[in-house]
């Protein structure tokens, strides 16, 4: 992690849940090559996500907090959530249009989703687990606009 907010910085992280389907296929592949290369994942199937968000910040003296809990809830529910929730994310989710939708990319969709909606520079982390073994994490590059 990057330690630009200065040795005062705290770290939140929310996890948050959401029901989606989708198919792994890449479209420059053809059908064959797609089951072969991605296997059961090719079938339509879905997951139960989670997705953790972590932001960061000085502790408000006022507050005692580094972060509104509340605030950010409210954020990732409008920036993520409200769109991804029991959707087929390949089909169905317009900001996910393009997207190979495996977990990487998800991890990386949901932070440039999420730094547009966050104050500057407050957002930290992103990881999507997709299942008990599986989790995605992103923090964020100079492409992005909001690194952390």
């Amino acid at each position: 992690m990057s330690s630009t907010m200065g040795p005062e910085a705290l770290f939140l992280s929310r996890t948050f849940h959401f029901s989606a389907g989708h198919r792994l296929a890449s479209p420059v592949l053809g059908e064959a090559e797609n089951q072969a290369l991605y296997g059961p994942c090719f079938r339509a199937h879905g997951h139960n996500y989670l997705l953790e968000v972590t932001v960061g910040g000085g502790v408000d003296p006022l507050t005692g907090m580094a972060a509104d809990l509340t605030g950010l809830e409210s954020t990732v529910g409008r920036a993520v959530l409200d769109l991804v929730d029991h959707r087929t994310l390949d089909a169905d989710v317009p900001a996910l249009e393009g997207i190979i939708t495996t977990g990487e990319n998800l991890a990386r969709a949901f932070w440039r989703m999420l730094s547009r909606a966050l104050p500057p520079g407050s957002l930290r982390r992103v990881a999507v687990i997709e299942t008990a073994n599986n989790t995605f994490e992103y923090y964020g590059d100079a492409t992005d606009g909001d690194a952390g």
